[in-house]
């Protein structure tokens, strides 16, 4: 654990691909789990702040998971590869692939379906976080971002409704949710470095999804890797990270209040 700025200790958690749960409740379904979630249970794991789950799926060809329900949630869904097929009770039905996010506003209730009805597998993250209120009506929708906007720079793909200062999506740019949260997304070339700057009172939950990354020039995270990052109270400090050899790296970082 480390990392430095300003001379402040950065306290850094991290968490190996090798310590998740591994779900495989059907032949079609292989999950990630990064907290509690269906048959895992860990009381000194169920959350990372309004971040209450966050699983890395891949579903074969021709299957997936048939309709179900969810209520009061903020769901985001993140394509690294194959198409998704998502339909629900709203009446929205598209297939994204690979960059491409969904998200829903799950609200008073809806029922929704997503699916692999192509060829390869299909691989995501799906993300939950929890809204600041309850009771919110339902709301679905989607951007298809290109591989240049996130190129080795961090692209921002979600915030808050009171960042954008209206409570209407505008069906293109940031993605707003009804949580002060943000969540940025890179795809960067073998050897670039990124800052992230984290202002006091905020901390991070950082995913490396492909590639390899060091961070803060002594924490390397494979594959899978996550870490939790606890700002500090009255400072902010930079969150420096570097892309590995080989494919470099992808990564995404759900930045949020301390709790």
């Amino acid at each position: 654990m480390g990392g430095a700025s300003k001379g402040l200790q950065l306290p850094l958690r991290h968490i190996p691909s090798s310590s998740l749960h591994v779900s495989t409740p059907t032949w079609w379904l292989e999950s990630r789990f990064h907290f509690s979630f269906a048959e895992y249970y860990n009381p000194s794991n169920q959350e990372f702040g309004v971040l209450r789950v966050l699983n890395d799926d891949l579903v074969k060809p021709n299957s997936g998971f048939t309709t179900h329900p969810h209520r009061d949630m903020e769901i985001f869904t993140y394509i690294l590869d194959g198409l998704l097929t998502h339909k629900d009770s709203m009446g929205s039905s598209e297939t994204l692939g690979r960059g491409a996010v969904q998200y829903m506003s799950a609200g008073t209730g809806v029922r929704h379906s997503e699916m692999n009805h192509g060829d390869e597998m299909l691989r995501f993250l799906q993300i939950w976080i929890r809204p600041n209120r309850k009771g919110i009506p339902p709301n679905y929708g989607s951007r298809s971002f290109r591989k240049d906007d996130r190129h080795n720079k961090l692209h921002h793909v979600v915030t808050s409704y009171g960042r954008v200062g209206s409570q209407k999506d505008t069906g293109s740019g940031v993605i707003p949710i009804h949580q002060d949260a943000n969540i940025f997304v890179s795809e960067c070339d073998p050897g670039v470095q990124i800052q992230f700057p984290l202002e006091a009172q905020r901390q991070a939950y950082m995913v490396c999804m492909e590639g390899s990354l060091k961070v803060n020039d002594q924490l390397k995270m494979e594959a899978r890797d996550a870490i939790e990052v606890r700002g500090h109270d009255h400072e902010k400090f930079n969150l420096e990270v570097k892309a590995g050899e080989g494919p470099g790296a992808h990564f995404m970082v759900i930045e949020m209040p301390k709790e």
